[in-house]
This record gives structure tokens, C-alpha cells and sequence, in this order.
């Protein structure tokens, strides 16, 4: 297949950009924090319709691909998720389950990778400086401002690298 024939990439975040995870950020609000909590209640989250709606369409002439900071032991409730709310079929890109870092730094390095064979065509994420980075690196971003933010969220994603 010729360059010319190769669909453009569209990723997406998963939680409060796909995912509604409101009914299990109380976990995150504890202390110590509940992680296993917090991920055991992934399976349960709402889908967004405003995300599940921009996934499907951008499926027409895209590939779709997911980009979560939820560590990699979740990858079998992560799939099911996706595959009970018919989400397009797309790879998915997982956090180390050790992986401490900032969700700004591994999804720019996944994005990197991803853009060295392909356009990516956008990222639609909710964490405002996983956007503001992506953007600075010269990807187009979609923010995704259809979930309620959380405190307990963005700290989890840029100061515990968790999620």
C-alpha cells in the first residue's frame, strides 16, 4: 500500500474523554488512594457520548487508536469496555504497569512513535497539559471538555502518574 493510500491515525484518551469516571474518582480522594479501587470500577464507567460519537465518525476514514495512562494489567477490562459500548476496533496503547511518569510524557512519547510511520490527524484527550504539550510538539488536538473535571483526577495523571 502506497503512503497516499495509508489512513491518517486518530487518538483517543479513554478516561473523561470516552469513559465517565466520576462514579469512581472517590477513590482517588481517599488517603492513602484506592488504586486498585479505582481501576476495579473502570469496567463500570458510562460511555460519553460526545466521545464514543467523534470515535465512530472518525473511524470512517481513520485508524482509531487508543492512548490511556490506565496501567497495563487492565488491558482485558480495557478491551471489553470498548468492544460492550461498540467502540471502533483500534490498537491500544497502555501505561507499564511501573510506569510513574507524568500521562504528558508517555503519551507524547507514544505520539512520537505513532507519527514517525503515520499523520496522525488529531488527539482527543481531556487532560489539559497532556494537550498543551501535544500542541506544542505540533500534533492537532480535540480537548475533550464533554466529562466534569476532577482535582483528584489531574493529580493522579501529573503528579502520581497513575492513571
Amino acid at each position: 500500500m502506497s503512503d497516499s493510500n495509508v489512513r491518517p491515525i486518530a487518538v483517543f484518551d479513554l478516561d473523561n474523554t470516552l469513559a465517565d469516571t466520576s462514579h469512581r474518582q472517590h477513590y482517588l480522594r481517599a488517603r492513602p488512594k484506592d488504586w486498585d479501587g479505582f481501576f476495579a470500577a473502570a469496567p463500570a464507567d458510562p460511555p460519553l457520548a460526545e466521545g464514543v460519537a467523534l470515535a465512530r465518525e472518525s473511524a470512517r476514514d481513520c485508524e482509531i487508536v487508543y492512548l490511556t495512562g490506565r496501567p497495563e494489567r487492565y488491558r482485558r477490562d480495557t478491551r471489553d469496555w470498548l468492544a460492550a459500548h461498540r467502540l471502533p476496533a483500534g490498537d491500544l496503547h497502555m501505561r507499564g504497569d511501573a510506569d510513574r511518569r507524568p500521562a504528558r510524557f508517555t503519551k507524547l512519547a507514544t505520539l512520537r512513535r505513532l507519527a514517525r510511520g503515520r499523520r496522525v490527524r488529531f488527539l482527543v484527550d481531556d487532560d489539559a497539559l497532556v494537550c498543551d504539550d501535544a500542541e506544542r510538539a505540533g500534533f492537532t488536538v480535540v480537548r475533550a471538555r464533554w466529562a466534569e473535571g476532577s482535582d483528584a483526577l489531574r493529580e493522579a495523571q501529573e503528579k502520581e502518574g497513575r492513571t
